[in-house]
């Protein structure tokens, strides 16, 4: 039974969400690995990984004012076409150039174009949705989004190591269309905004305004984006390196069993998002700003506990299990803080702005992540 307050159109829009995300994170995890598998450097794969990040912190801004100007409906069915067009080129390339420049440029316009494509995402969440039940919408997109993280690195993990690399591009491709096709039935309120000069003087004037709403109007916006930013420089980006580096190389594992292993370990680590986005929305209510610090501090001793695991135990599969476990736990806490955070973000700013200020809010959490990825690639290197 469809839940009171959501919408026909929110629905497709999390739907079309389930298939876009699963090719998007299959694509995500199989061209690091390949990667990986092909150079055996740590570096490489971190440097690759952080790089990746920095168009989709530049785009991420643009997208927002995109978000706020053009019809997201338009946006999010170009930019999923986009991207299956990338993925058949990459494919077609693959073989015929060096693996490690063609990976990264694919993986940076990759990154991009979701830059560009989730202020869209999020912009039409507070549309669709009453307010009422907004932290409970943003629970559910969420929620079904780490649903299809969590079956994209499984199904990506098994596709991979039995097949290759192959069968992974023609599913992600066919994801992308699929959701394309999805979207165009999407109807999304659209008030188009007056131009306020050409379009470098109205992005100027669109960021400008943006700014003064989060640092003037509402500093609080920016002083919890901070706090977003340190969880990701010290504790989401050292998963995102450790995880697939520890695992595949530093465990003891057949190549095979590794890769078959780290699918798994994406899975537990995308279970611990799907879980943290259920109790955000079980306990909406009751959750208020104050509690991020306790997140924080709880996270924190998540990765101590890894810490313990990896010094204490013997047994590679052992310290497999405990690690990935408190992966889950730790991603299972950060994803109750964001969405507790999204949420108040969208119920303090203006339909209007909400576009431009979710994007930037989202890139200065995510500023961090590739600097903690560079450090970590070379500790680990």
């Amino acid at each position: 039974m469809k839940p009171t307050g959501f919408s026909k159109d929110f629905i497709l829009v999390v739907t079309g969400q389930i298939i876009s995300i699963f090719g998007n994170q299959i694509i995500r995890y199989a061209l690091p690995l390949y990667l990986l598998n092909q150079t055996a450097s740590s570096a490489l794969f971190g440097t690759i990984s952080a790089l990746a990040f920095i168009p989709m912190l530049l785009l991420y801004p643009i997208g927002g004012i995109l978000a706020d100007r053009l019809n997201k409906k338009h946006i999010m069915v170009i930019l999923d076409l986009c991207t299956a067009i990338l993925i058949f080129l990459f494919y077609t390339l693959e073989g015929r150039v060096y693996i490690g420049p063609l990976i990264g440029i694919t993986m940076m316009i990759l990154y991009g174009i979701q830059g560009a494509y989730q202020p869209a995402v999020q912009a039409s969440i507070p549309v669709l949705v009453k307010p009422e039940y907004l932290i409970q919408g943003n629970s559910v997109v969420n929620t079904v989004t780490s649903l299809s993280g969590m079956m994209g690195p499984v199904i990506g993990g098994i596709l991979y190591s039995i097949f290759g690399l192959t069968p992974v591009l023609y599913v992600s491709t066919g994801c992308y269309f699929i959701s394309a096709i999805m979207e165009m039935f999407i109807r999304i309120p659209y008030e188009k905004q007056q131009a306020k000069g050409n379009i470098f003087i109205t992005g100027f004037s669109d960021l400008k305004e943006s700014f003064h709403f989060m640092f003037n109007e509402t500093p609080v916006l920016w002083k919890v984006s901070l706090l977003c930013s340190a969880m990701g420089l010290f504790l989401t980006s050292l998963m995102l390196i450790a995880v697939p580096v520890l695992i595949t190389q530093r465990m003891g594992f057949e190549p095979d069993t590794a890769n078959r292993l780290y699918g798994y370990a994406q899975g537990v680590i995308a279970a611990g998002a799907i879980l943290g986005g259920v109790i955000a929305g079980i306990f909406s209510k009751k959750l208020q700003p104050q509690t991020g610090i306790f997140i924080f501090a709880d996270s924190g001793l998540t990765v101590l506990s890894a810490g313990f695991a990896l010094h204490f135990l013997h047994g590679s599969m052992g310290t497999y299990i405990l690690l990935i476990a408190a992966c889950g736990l730790l991603v299972t806490l950060s994803t109750v803080f964001q969405i507790q955070i999204l949420s108040y973000v969208q119920l303090l700013t203006p339909t209007e702005l909400t576009g431009k200020v979710l994007s930037f809010v989202i890139c200065i959490c995510m500023c961090t992540l590739p600097v903690g990825q560079v450090i970590y690639g070379f500790v680990f290197e």
